[in-house]
């Protein structure tokens, strides 16, 4: 039985469909016996094989994405993780992002699993698009991070790089003043890193290890017994300075804490939880 011949305009009709490369097509055309849909269904089956093969790979590069609701009561963030720089910088690549992004937008998925299960505008699940995406770049592709975000008022910002994006909520309804307070805020986050909003948000199990490491570092130092634990506590505080967004020094004037100059912008205007997404 001779092979289906399968004609350029064919071939290029699929590229055009799916975006995969010209032999890839071909050769697709060839298996599935010119049948379209069959030849899709063998380049996503071949995108699944490439997403396996490339399962242990690190998605170090990407582009992040902010999308704030109208009242700006809620916002997503996500980050779409890729392995080089150049296919982050890719127009398509990018589209794919910021198409992923505006479908969270709409539908303010609870986590991660939720968004990939949501369809997009071919009808297949987010999770199966970026299969099939990996089978046309042939680099792994991930949803790095996704999170959502409520508050009475809810601010993003992106990082120049792209790379980074925080979200920051606030016990206020949103005004032009409190919208740039929580930019500030959100750069701030970005820049310093916080682990937690304030000392009550640090879990257990890092005070506990934190007091551990206060304390053996007096005892290195020749301290008393009887005043290690004090000497932790002491510690602790400090990394509760240095660590919690709220009780951190505000970069933009260290001679106040983040509360402070957010009260000043308005008075009882507080924080009430943050996200920072980063890729790499």
């Amino acid at each position: 039985m001779s092979a289906v011949k399968i004609s350029a305009s064919e071939v290029n009709k699929l590229r055009k469909m799916t975006g995969a490369g010209m032999m890839d097509c071909k050769k697709a055309l060839v298996e599935a016996g010119g049948d379209f849909e069959a030849a899709i269904e063998y380049l996503r089956k071949k995108g699944q094989k490439v997403a396996a093969k490339r399962a242990d790979r690190d998605t170090t590069e990407g582009v992040t994405i902010a999308r704030v609701s109208a009242d700006k009561t809620k916002a997503i963030i996500s980050a779409l993780g890729c392995e080089t720089d150049f296919v982050a910088k890719n127009e398509d690549f990018v589209a794919f992002a910021t198409e992923i992004a505006d479908i969270a937008m709409a539908n303010c998925p609870a986590d991660k699993a939720a968004l990939m299960a949501l369809p997009m505008a071919n009808g297949a699940s987010i999770a199966d698009n970026i299969t099939e995406q990996v089978g046309k770049i042939g680099e792994k592709l991930d949803i790095v991070e996704y999170a959502l975000v409520e508050g009475a008022s809810v601010v993003s910002y992106i990082h120049s790089n792209k790379k980074i994006g925080v979200l920051v909520a606030m016990n206020q309804a949103s005004t032009d003043e409190i919208v740039a307070a929580g930019r500030d805020v959100a750069m701030q986050c970005a820049a310093m890193r916080p682990v937690a909003l304030d000392e009550t948000s640090v879990p257990q199990s890092v005070i506990d290890k934190e007091l551990e490491i206060g304390m053996e570092q007096a005892r290195q130092e020749g301290k008393p017994e009887n005043m290690l634990e004090r000497i932790a506590q002491g510690k602790l505080k400090r990394y509760f300075k240095d660590n919690t967004l709220v009780n951190q020094a505000f970069v933009k004037n260290n001679k106040q804490t983040v509360k402070e100059y957010l009260n000043s912008v308005s008075s009882g205007l507080a924080a009430t939880g943050f996200k920072i997404v980063n890729i790499g």
